[in-house]
């Protein structure tokens, strides 16, 4: 998503202003026109205003959720930040950024609010493009319903889907970090053995796009506390796509009918499945990171 506009009455600019130090953006000063503006330039807004003003300036500006723009109101206290437009279209997203500074991301969008993932999440957490928009609705109702399984196909095919399948094409640019662990290992430890690792690649933090593991450690609290402190989305694999990978390293995972977890797990995930650090063991953690 590209720098918001931020849209603001001239009393509320100190806000203003603290929002996009924070973001970066535009400030806009609020008149008649814009928002007519700001819909046509801008893929996301920041409103610091009442919700019912914005509601009533975009209402009639409305298109489709995959061109109308991300809106976001803020009240004026600052306390709140709240996706009006958008929310599975990077609204939801710059709230939650929002939160950074002190605000409440008050998220409505249902699979959220059920602790899912929507198409349009995975899309954006994998750096993919949905090509099949329409199915988007469909698909997500069935997500509020149970797990609904991401299936990767490697080409040249030429697949035939019904119209509730939702056809995402990658196009991930950065590294996937592929993490093993012991069972209770903290979160510092990860944390640690993911810098190490990522150090010794050559790389930096910023050029990880995502971390991956096996659907095992799904539930492994200090895995997911490290992803959290360090705001990187984290995959968790299925044991067939795990063992559907040619791991180079041998693994203690063998025991318990996986080929592995860190090498396997990064392969499955990143787009060229090249590894450029092999399983490296750090203590009780392992960590592999492809392309």
């Amino acid at each position: 998503m590209d720098k918001p506009a931020i849209i603001t009455f001239k009393r509320n600019f100190d806000l203003a202003e603290r929002i996009r130090e924070h973001i970066g953006g535009e400030i806009l000063l609020y008149g008649d026109d814009v928002f007519e503006k700001t819909f046509k330039t801008h893929d996301a807004i920041i409103a610091i205003m009442a919700a019912g003003i914005a509601v009533r300036k975009i209402a009639p500006l409305l298109g489709d959720k995959w061109s109308d723009p991300g809106v976001v109101v803020v009240d004026e206290g600052g306390k709140f930040a709240i996706p009006i437009l958008g929310g599975h279209h990077g609204a939801n997203t710059l709230a939650k950024k929002l939160s950074e500074i002190g605000m409440q991301a008050v998220i409505t969008t249902a699979t959220e609010v059920r602790g899912k993932d929507s198409v349009e999440e995975i899309a954006e957490i994998f750096g993919a493009d949905i090509e099949t928009k329409d199915s988007t609705k469909s698909v997500n109702l069935e997500i509020l319903k149970k797990d609904v399984p991401v299936l990767r196909i490697d080409g040249p095919k030429i697949v035939l889907v019904n119209e509730d399948v939702s056809v995402l094409s990658i196009r991930t640019k950065g590294f996937v970090l592929g993490i093993g662990c012991r069972k209770g290992v903290e979160k510092q430890e990860i944390i640690d053995a993911i810098e190490e690792a990522v150090a010794m690649a050559g790389l930096k933090l910023s050029d990880i796009a995502l971390l991956s593991s096996a659907k095992l450690k799904e539930t492994e609290d200090g895995l997911i506390q490290a992803a959290r402190e360090l705001s990187k989305h984290i995959i968790f694999v299925e044991d067939s796509e795990i063992n559907s990978m040619n791991a180079r390293s041998d693994s203690a995972a063998s025991r318990i009918g996986l080929k592995g977890v860190c090498e396997p797990s990064a392969l499955f995930v990143s787009k060229n499945r090249e590894l450029i650090l092999p399983k490296t063991v750090y203590g009780r953690v392992t960590v592999a990171i492809a392309r």
